[in-house]
């Protein structure tokens, strides 16, 4: 497959693009770990969730 006189530009721009693709799925999966501990310190220190209260609590 030939690419033609700008063949480096393509191939870089792939490549650019997908380092930026996956930093952003490391991104986002470090941040959702963060993000489920930092509730499991709210929850244990008895912050409850608006969410899990019933209609009666409200």
């Amino acid at each position: 497959m030939s690419l033609g006189p700008y063949t480096s530009f393509i191939v870089t721009s792939y490549t650019l693009v997908a380092a930026v693709v996956l930093l952003l799925i490391f991104w986002i999966a470090l941040d959702y770990r963060h993000q489920k501990e930092r509730l499991r310190e709210l929850e244990a220190s008895g912050v409850t969730r608006r969410s899990g209260r019933q209609t009666a609590d409200i």
